[in-house]
């Protein structure tokens, strides 16, 4: 069974902005906002975490909930788990997620500075260097023959858009426009070469793009 590199709920602004400049602890996406960028998400009934019962249903739903099908490993850039730059002057930091992260899987970090395993509740998160293709070898193994999540951030995307490695992409466009920041694309049509694309709209207002390879 072919197990899948999946890019799932990826948003981004209406200009291809990912997150924003200047990222803080703070503030994980720089001078962008994450509540207006991400409320299609937030907004849904199966978005985790809800504090009251509610929420939309519909397609954000659907995809909200089709986040973790058939999951078995994240990949992530080194940014989106957290602010450090350089070697790691601080191993006490374990994320922005506390005591309980939304992966339940395995997740490799993509760094030049390794770190030792730590595990929090059921997701144990690894410090890997490499080409992203041995990082992607490791994840599958990790995976138990379910595929591998493509979490970010943009800079993570791109790598491995440019190794050619994923199969499957959900981005997500919301209405606002940001202007400057990380760039996942210029335009959509950009991947047209190698994916197949449906575009639709929500009545959220964002649009979702869905790629798949051709």
């Amino acid at each position: 069974m072919t197990q899948l590199l999946r890019v799932q709920n990826f948003t981004v602004s209406s200009d291809g902005v990912g997150a924003g400049e200047e990222q803080t602890l703070e503030r994980p996406f720089g001078h962008v906002d994450p509540g207006t960028l991400f409320s299609w998400a937030t907004a849904t009934a199966s978005f985790p975490g809800r504090a009251n019962q509610g929420g939309s249903r519909g397609l954000d739903d659907y995809l909200t909930r089709d986040f973790s099908h058939n999951i078995g490993a994240e990949i992530m850039g080194r940014n989106k788990f957290g602010p450090q730059r350089g070697p790691w002057a601080d191993e006490e930091w374990q994320g922005w997620w506390g005591e309980e992260p939304p992966f339940h899987t395995p997740v490799f970090v993509m760094t030049h500075h390794e770190r030792p395993s730590f595990t929090l509740s059921d997701t144990t998160f690894h410090f890997v260097g490499g080409e992203p293709a041995e990082i992607l070898a490791q994840a599958r193994e990790a995976a138990d023959g379910k595929d591998v999540r493509l979490g970010g951030g943009v800079g993570t995307i791109r790598q491995f858009l440019d190794a050619d490695l994923i199969d499957t992409l959900h981005v997500a466009v919301s209405p606002m426009k940001v202007g400057s920041g990380l760039r996942l694309w210029e335009s959509p049509e950009e991947l047209r070469d190698r994916f197949h694309l449906d575009v639709v709209p929500s009545s959220s207002g964002v649009v979702h793009h869905l790629f798949w390879r051709k």
